[in-house]
């Protein structure tokens, strides 16, 4: 890092035996602490004494330069007497020895180890330097970033004198050369989206350094937003004419060039190191080849071949092998065992998913996406949100790079294309239980079952040559019997080598039953079916009883908790059951205290429920248990959260008390690690005798809609519920889950049809009165009204809210609507009004302790004190209600309130920083959807627009248009306002 400043030598000549427990800093105000107790240090001139000592490198200064420091080329006439006594008064507040006198001056000695900012801050900017170097670029954006924390504002802040004057220019631009090195790495990491937000502000305080424009440019290139990317540069090079009479330099012009063509070398950075947290830059996902891999020596070497052309001198394109075949056939196990074998041939790393084909709920190719891009090393905010983009930026990630990616258990190919690498270089494997042939290109591979020797070899391997020498004609009835099915053969074999007294001509008696072999099977899963029969056929009755229900379960895995109640049985009972079922390969621990089946092995157990389950009321009974665990825990949480609140007292009561939590951290947890299971479950509750239970499991449930994270498939659930509900005709039930679905629909931003949804509750409520949606309906109405700018209405709305949740005595729920209202009111210009409601409604909340709620009341707050011109009192609520979403992992409203504080800062003429808060609005997300997100790019382009990037600003509000129009948006004529300079130009 060139221009680094010298550092002072901590020990110098005449200096103390120990060091002194001073320490000092220049990078900010001069300031001195012994022992973290601040020392007084003096008047300004005086500091200026210290701080020209302690920029000094510990050599003496004389009195002559001092005086030139302190007062140039005028100093006063008792010049040499002043800085006498400002050296007399230092020194009686230092520790001694530390302020010498020498040769006619003075020099500042016997500093420990890192007593001053700057020399702290020169050495982990030294390490950064050979951090990078090394290739770790994870340790040298962090020692930059603890370098850069040392800063406390502007450097020998309130120091008069040109020498503090020098100093603070030169220590400015080290600071950012140490910026533009660090947000350099941000970029060669793929934080891209976290880099935009403090570039935009960056480059607003310092609009002619050009640097910083070429790292935003690039920074919006990488994050999808190249109108805006080209708008930068139209920006900078009218400002450059402007003030300096000058053009970009070539850099730049060179940068704007690559963006218009579009150079795929611009896509990603132009090299990705090693990243210790979170996650490996170098994925090694591979589960383990097994040890007694047997035959299919063809198909090894087929397989082999295909893999060695994609890294060949030769290789133009990426290579695809599509591996097909029956469940059970070894498709899996061969493709691991060749992977590995391949592993050098891809040194850059080897990606794994297993994409769940084969079940309910295949894994969708985005999730798949996000995981792959964070063991790329991709930083959560930098991960798009579409699919399209998530592809692009995966495949431009790989581009240049040698790695294998398995996708194992696909559904179809248009599951597996957005998964595929877009290179040659990297690889593809593929297993299905159907045959790709949608996959252009690919090199298809029918994987049959094993050849009868092949089958006996493999049995002969896990059960021990002289126990099969002997029974060979029954060893080859065993294998036969398990349609020389790899995975058969594996459990019989296994299942044999553990019963020593067994023979192997009495496994193949067992094996002859076809009537418990043959029962419920279909051709296509014959051989299948009849392996997992065998394995089902050794369980006892509660082994075999707990693997039917367990398979009842629709989601992708289970708790340990969730267990016991799906099985009526205490948690040490249910433990026992499930880890012997895990002895037996029936079942898998996905992790502590979590279990999960293969998904064939699910479809057979539920198989097993439907026939063995007696009477069918037994698997009613059992499903039931489950959604009351569920309900109940749910209630639990969302009484944690919101304490007082009246929603758990009209929710349905099941059988169970809930699981108990030691806080609300844990509960949270608790409530997003059950997400998948809780929502299939509520899914497959939507029966006449379950669907409120299900519905008010979605209403206690209504966080997860907010979090962003779990958003889709909840709403998606909600939707499913309220289908379900009004064909049942269960009047109540509809109206919650009309409500439930108009509030995830408004938090996407789609008013219309969350307006319709909740019209209709309102209906509905004539038939079915109902204390919870009596006040969440016109609540739900009066967002509505807000968001669309339709004040008068919303007031009336919530008034009536305001009513039936008094009436109700929902403390919470008044709260609300009360700070609901205040927002409307204060839309509507009757500021004081609205001022006093919300200040009424935070402390409703504080008053019962409600720690997240209090944060979207605080949220409402900050927006009327806002709109009443109390601007340091609106960002004060707002600052709060950010740190409570945040801890609450509710990323929307953080979005959101980051949107609200940008909207405070443009009001207060503080456009830099209300570009900042847009673009962190922008990169996480907000309620109110594609709405939203369009606000964001509104308020962002005219923080720019200020800001004297005009180019940049109509990119902003080009999408933003787009967005509106699209919503059907009435702000959408507000933008065209802001356009029309544009077009008429």
């Amino acid at each position: 890092m060139d221009g680094v400043p010298r550092g002072p030598e901590q020990r110098g000549p005449g200096s103390s035996p120990e060091p002194s427990a001073l320490r000092f800093g220049v990078l900010g105000p001069v300031r001195a602490w012994r022992d973290d107790v601040p020392v007084a240090t003096g008047s300004p001139q005086q500091r200026a004494l210290l701080a020209a000592l302690l920029l000094r490198e510990g050599r003496t200064a004389t009195a002559a330069e001092l005086i030139d420091a302190l007062w140039g080329e005028e100093p006063p006439s008792q010049a040499l007497a002043a800085v006498r006594t400002y050296a007399s008064r230092l020194r009686k507040v230092l520790d001694p020895g530390v302020l010498v006198s020498e040769s006619g001056g003075y020099a500042v000695r016997g500093l420990g180890q890192g007593a001053l900012d700057l020399a702290a801050a020169q050495e982990l900017a030294a390490e950064a330097e050979k951090a990078r170097a090394a290739g770790d670029l994870s340790r040298a954006r962090d020692l930059l970033g603890q370098g850069l924390a040392l800063w406390d504002g502007e450097t020998l802040a309130g120091v008069p004198g040109p020498y503090a004057e020098a100093q603070r220019v030169r220590l400015e631009e080290w600071r950012l050369q140490l910026l533009e090195t660090r947000l350099d790495m941000d970029l060669e990491q793929g934080c891209h989206a976290e880099a935009v937000s403090e570039l935009t502000a960056l480059t607003a305080a310092h609009p002619l350094r050009e640097r910083l424009r070429e790292l935003l440019m690039l920074a919006l290139y990488r994050s999808g937003r190249q109108a805006e990317a080209l708008a930068v540069y139209a920006d900078t090079r009218r400002l450059l004419a402007d003030e300096l009479g000058v053009d970009p330099r070539p850099d730049l012009s060179q940068l704007q060039q690559r963006i218009l063509e579009a150079d795929p070398a611009l896509a990603e950075p132009p090299a990705r190191l090693p990243t210790p947290e979170p996650a490996p830059v170098r994925p090694a996902q591979l589960p383990a080849s097994v040890p007694d891999f047997t035959g299919r020596a063809a198909f090894v070497r087929e397989l082999g071949e295909v893999l060695a052309s994609a890294t060949g001198d030769q290789a133009q394109v990426m290579a695809v092998s599509a591996v097909a075949g029956i469940g059970g056939v070894g498709k899996t196990t061969l493709a691991v065992h060749v992977a590995h074998a391949a592993r050098d041939a891809f040194p850059d790393g080897q990606l794994y998913v297993d994409l769940q084909g084969a079940g309910a709920r295949a894994a969708e190719p985005e999730t798949v996406l996000g995981s792959f891009l964070r063991a790329l090393g991709t930083a959560d905010s930098a991960i798009p949100d579409s699919l399209e983009e998530r592809a692009a930026l995966y495949r431009s990630m790989l581009d240049g790079r040698r790695v294998l990616v398995l996708l194992d258990n696909a559904r179809d190919a248009a599951q597996v294309r957005p998964l595929l690498p877009g290179t040659a270089g990297c690889a593809a494997l593929v297993t299905s239980r159907v045959r790709m042939v949608g996959l252009a290109g690919a090199h298809l591979v029918d994987l049959d079952v094993m050849s009868p020797e092949e089958a006996l070899a493999l049995f002969t391997k896990i059960v021990g040559e002289e126990r099969v020498r002997s029974e060979r004609e029954a060893a080859l009835d065993v294998v036969a019997a398990c349609g020389f099915l790899p995975l058969a053969i594996r459990i019989a074999a296994s299942r044999l080598a553990s019963r020593r007294t067994w023979t192997v001509s009495f496994l193949a008696a067992k094996l002859a039953d076809e009537r418990r072999r043959l029962d419920e099977l279909q051709a296509g899963d014959l051989a299948v079916k009849a392996t997992f029969e065998l394995g089902y056929g050794a369980l006892d009755a509660a082994q075999a009883r707990a693997f039917r229900l367990l398979g009842l379960a629709d989601g992708p895995d289970i708790s340990l908790a969730a267990a016991s109640a799906l099985l009526d049985l205490e948690a040490e009972a249910t433990e026992d059951l499930l880890e012997s079922l895990v002895d037996t390969s029936l079942l898998e621990s996905a992790a502590p205290g979590r279990y999960r089946f293969h998904d064939l092995v699910r479809l057979y157990a539920r198989a097993c429920a439907e026939r063995d389950e007696q009477p069918p009321a037994e698997r009613e009974a059992a499903r039931s248990r489950l959604l009351d665990y569920y309900l109940a825990t749910a209630v639990r949480v969302y009484g944690i959260e919101r304490p007082g609140d009246r929603t758990v007292a009209h929710l349905e009561k099941g059988r169970f008390e809930g699981e108990e939590f030691g806080g609300a951290a844990k509960a949270v947890d608790w409530l997003h690690s059950e997400a998948g299971p809780l929502l299939a479950c509520v899914q497959q509750s939507l029966g006449a005798s379950m669907v409120r239970r299900a519905v008010d499991l979605l209403v206690a449930t209504i966080d997860l809609a907010e979090s962003g994270v779990d958003s889709r498939q909840y709403r998606k659930t909600a939707r499913a519920a309220c289908e379900a509900a009004a064909a049942l005709g269960d009047a109540r039930a509809e109206v919650r889950a009309r409500v439930t679905v108009a509030q995830v629909l408004s938090q996407a931003g789609r008013f219309e049809a969350a307006e319709e949804e909740t019209m209709r509750a309102d209906a509905l409520l004539r038939e079915a009165d109902d204390p919870w949606a009596n006040g969440t309906a016109p609540n739900q109405l009066g967002i509505i009204a807000t968001c669309t700018a339709r004040y008068a209405d919303a007031e009336g709305y919530f008034l009536r809210a305001i009513d039936a949740f008094r009436a109700d005595g929902n403390r919470p729920g008044e709260a609300s609507a009360v700070c609901n209202l205040s927002r409307a009111l204060a839309s509507m210009g009757r500021s004081n009004e609205a001022v006093e409601l919300a200040r009424r409604g935070v402390e409703i909340y504080d008053a019962l302790g409600m720690s997240m709620r209090v944060a979207n009341a605080r949220y409402a707050s900050g927006i009327v004190l806002s709109q009443a011109g109390r601007t340091s009192e609106a960002l004060a609520q707002l600052d709060e209600a950010l740190c409570i979403f945040a801890e609450n992992r509710q990323s929307l409203w953080e979005g959101t309130t980051h949107y609200r504080i940008a909207e405070v800062h443009l009001r207060a003429g503080r456009p830099a920083r209300a570009a900042r808060h847009a673009e962190q609005a922008l990169a996480m997300g907000c309620i109110g959807g594609d709405w939203m997100r369009a606000n964001a790019l509104t308020l962002l382009g005219r923080a720019l627009d200020t800001l004297d990037q005009g180019d940049r600003a109509r990119a902003c509000w080009r999408e933003a248009l787009t967005l509106y129009d699209e919503t059907g948006s009435v702000e959408a004529v507000q933008v065209r306002r802001l356009l029309a300079p544009l077009s008429v130009a």
